[in-house]
């Protein structure tokens, strides 16, 4: 009888196991039209962690794929012209948070607030915001923010240096805002961005672009998946 109830225990806690090991990690790639038009970095990051077995795993967001040439899991929330300033006045993050329920939120966010000539400390009072409702979502959120891309100076005038002394600011609030339970990871997008060579007109990535990206956020995302 005793020995019944040591198999019956053995297989309960195996089944436990087997579902926890068996449940996706949800992540969702959070920004502007850079993120979500056509956005094929991201499809091309999801075959970069497919081809490296890692497959554990589930893009979420409200939004649908866009083509880029192969099957991909395309969930997403880049949607054009989003500014964090704006984000951070509304509701919309919330409800795109309950409706997918992510576990990592990726971010790539900043240079519709930089275009609009938003001062650094103005962004950061946003993503302030943006962090504390990803948090109060799910506590252990851990959240990738990345030092956004370059915008060329032919468009917009100031944006270059714009762009500059926002990512300048990044990783001194990230620090600080990171706690024991849920980490910012700053990501580089901008190093080694060409925006003449990398982009299809100045601010949106092209093919080498969206290569760059990929590699950009591999490495950052593989670490936090697996809870480094």
């Amino acid at each position: 009888m005793f020995l019944g109830r040591s198999v019956l225990m053995l297989v309960c806690f195996s089944s436990i196991w087997t579902a926890s090991a068996e449940e996706k990690v949800k992540i969702m790639p959070l920004g502007d039209s850079i993120t979500g038009s056509p956005g094929c970095w991201r499809a091309l990051l999801w075959k970069k962690l497919q081809d490296n077995n890692i497959k554990n795993i589930d893009f979420v967001g409200t939004l649908p794929p866009q083509g880029c040439g192969f099957d991909y899991d395309g969930d997403n929330e880049g949607h054009g012209g989003l500014l964090a300033t704006d984000l951070a006045r509304e509701s919309r993050l919330e409800r795109w948070l309950g409706d997918t329920k992510p576990d990592i939120v990726m971010m790539h966010l900043g240079s519709n607030d930089v275009w609009s000539t938003k001062k650094p400390e103005e962004i950061l009072g946003a993503m302030d915001k943006l962090v504390d409702q990803m948090r109060a979502s799910q506590e252990s959120m851990k959240i990738l923010i990345a030092q956004v891309t370059p915008l060329d100076p032919a468009g917009c005038t100031n944006c270059m240096r714009g762009i500059e002394d926002f990512n300048k600011v990044i990783p001194d609030w990230a620090s600080s805002k990171s706690n024991e339970k849920s980490r910012i990871t700053v990501v580089d997008c901008h190093k080694d961005f060409d925006v003449k060579g990398m982009t299809r007109d100045g601010v949106h990535p092209n093919g080498r672009g969206d290569e760059k990206l990929a590699d950009s956020w591999f490495e950052p995302l593989v670490k936090v998946i697996k809870g480094g």
